[in-house]
């Protein structure tokens, strides 16, 4: 609990020094951000949602992102940092049905320069927890992972190397082809598991690792697809022990292509209406990430199973108190 409230003071602290407005998005929403449908539904009336409390079909929310993109276009630089939900019916040590998001956006902010505050910001909170929560990171670093502060102080201290996904692919296949076994194919057009996010960042580079330029096919819709219309400026920051710990994108301010993408993916474009408003009448480039804060403590602080890092954990078949 001293290292969570240290990591929530840290994240704060980060945004509020450099320029950024903390600011409030739903809960409840109209809006499926990452387009997968796995949402709690809000509900009085679940066979009648025309005549429901809101007169549509609402959710918890999954993501303040979209909210978020309203804030940078009129402000710069906005954070968001509260609860999200996801319908996700997975019983693991790595899964939670709610949980707290940080979730910054920029304007005038592209890949590079949202890769950069990405790098800034996991440097400086976890030099944050390191200084000011010295006792009890030496007990997690002794009785729960040892080699902990160890691990947290070479991210602190490492460049970041930046690869493409083709370059992780091949990386990943020329391991298998010399020997390396993965419990998952690494193949072009897949998503990147754990094993092979760790491999990245523990054996081949020894630190961690931004991959970019993803299959658009494998990341939302909202992410600015590159000029070889196959890949979509999308970035993943890897950390050794863990694998992904960021996740984050240009975001498409292109209104044709937007609605296209919309429309591939088979979403509601009413839905997004006000999505689209963004782009519609002139916009600006921008860019955001995600980081799980749940997952930033399990990682910072070794232990096992994420339901023990939360307050009063909600998973499947589990809401007690």
């Amino acid at each position: 609990a001293r290292v969570r409230n240290s990591l929530s003071y840290a994240v704060h602290r980060f945004f509020q020094e450099n320029g950024f407005l903390y600011v409030h998005t739903p809960i409840i929403t109209a809006s499926d951000a990452e387009g997968a449908g796995e949402m709690f539904r809000v509900t009085t009336m679940p066979e009648s949602p025309e005549e429901d409390f809101f007169g549509k079909p609402t959710f918890l929310t999954v993501s303040g992102q979209l909210e978020a993109e309203i804030y940078a276009c009129a402000l710069e630089r906005v954070y968001t940092f509260g609860p999200t939900f996801r319908a996700e019916n997975s019983n693991t040590t790595r899964h939670l049905a709610e949980f707290w998001m940080i979730e910054p956006e920029m304007a005038f902010c592209d890949i590079g320069c949202n890769m950069e505050t990405a790098e800034e910001f996991l440097r400086y909170i976890l030099r944050a927890v390191l200084e000011e929560r010295a006792e009890d990171m030496a007990f997690f670093d002794k009785r729960i992972q040892p080699g902990l502060l160890d691990t947290l102080q070479h991210v602190i201290d490492s460049p970041f190397t930046h690869i493409t996904y083709n370059t992780a692919i091949h990386e990943l296949q020329a391991a298998r082809d010399g020997g390396r076994s993965f419990e998952y194919e690494p193949s072009w057009g897949s998503d990147l598991q754990s094993e092979h996010e760790k491999y990245l960042t523990e054996e081949r580079y020894g630190g961690p690792v931004i991959v970019t330029d993803y299959p658009k096919e494998i990341k939302a819709f909202y992410m600015k697809l590159n000029d070889d219309d196959s890949t979509v400026r999308a970035m993943d920051v890897l950390v050794p022990r863990l694998g992904e710990i960021i996740g984050g994108s240009e975001r498409e301010e292109r209104y044709d292509v937007l609605t296209r993408r919309i429309d591939e993916l088979g979403l509601d474009r009413e839905s997004y209406w006000w999505y689209l408003d963004l782009r519609r009448y002139g916009t600006v480039p921008h860019s955001g990430f995600g980081l799980g804060f749940e997952r930033l403590v399990q990682y910072v602080t070794g232990m096992q199973n994420i339901r023990d890092v939360i307050p009063f954990p909600r998973a499947v078949g589990q809401a007690e108190f």
